[in-house]
């Protein structure tokens, strides 16, 4: 598996939380499949560590609802349904669409021109086929957007839910080249902002939660069709 690779680990940053993003990328990749269970010690052996700093990432991975222990066994990553997905999109609409709407209203041009690197970089991104880049690009830029509204506790019910959004397969669909009109959203919003456009602004958020909740079904599609194929290829 690229993602669980012992290079990839490095002694500069925290263990547990170095284990933590190869265990993401992994699983926004693919490689780690909704329903298979993996133990902590085969994981640790792909990725060069011992098993504790796997097992820890994995709870913490647990937390977030990406993956549930299996007494004896190691962990299961979860499968997520179309409700899942349904119920998150509802709520993230919910709450991003009209703060779109105030922040286009309250913040300046200087605020929201600083956030253009940003949507330029996912879409970059996009086009490049780095999904790992793209969605650390496209995380900071809803949460930092967000922000402008001045309420780090929907900041944060908004980042949890985008952990628990969990991308299976998301890597397949980037090969294709299906991310980019997502990330060209990001900076058709900005610009709808910027030129006090609110209600355009608004229905462009909604139009892109609705196009990144069909990519999340198209990738889990994907990625539990390749497991039923490895499944059946045993």
């Amino acid at each position: 598996m690229p993602h669980l690779k012992s290079q990839a680990i490095s002694v500069q940053t925290h263990l547990r939380d170095q284990v933590a993003n190869a265990l993401r990328a992994a699983l926004i990749a693919g490689e780690l499949r909704p329903g298979v269970i993996y133990s902590a010690p085969t994981l640790a052996a792909e990725l060069g560590v011992s098993a504790t700093p796997v097992r820890e990432a994995m709870l913490d991975l647990a937390r977030e609802g990406l993956v549930e222990a299996v007494r004896n066994k190691g962990f299961r990553v979860t499968e997520m349904t179309d409700k899942d997905l349904d119920d998150f999109t509802d709520i993230r609409t919910l709450i991003e669409v009209p703060t779109v709407g105030r922040v286009a209203a309250t913040a300046s041009a200087g605020q929201l021109e600083a956030l253009r690197p940003l949507a330029e970089q996912i879409v970059t991104a996009a086009q490049g086929h780095d999904v790992l880049k793209y969605l650390e690009a496209d995380h900071r830029f809803h949460l930092e957007l967000l922000a402008l509204a001045g309420n780090p506790h929907l900041v944060e019910v908004v980042a949890d839910l985008r952990k628990r959004s969990r991308l299976f397969g998301l890597g397949s669909l980037n090969e294709t080249g299906r991310l980019v009109s997502s990330a060209q959203e990001h900076v058709e919003l900005l610009d709808l902002m910027l030129a006090g456009r609110i209600q355009e602004a608004e229905d462009c958020m909604r139009r892109h939660l609705a196009h990144v909740r069909t990519l999340w079904a198209d990738g889990q599609a994907d990625a539990v069709a390749d497991a039923s194929v490895l499944r059946l290829s045993r």
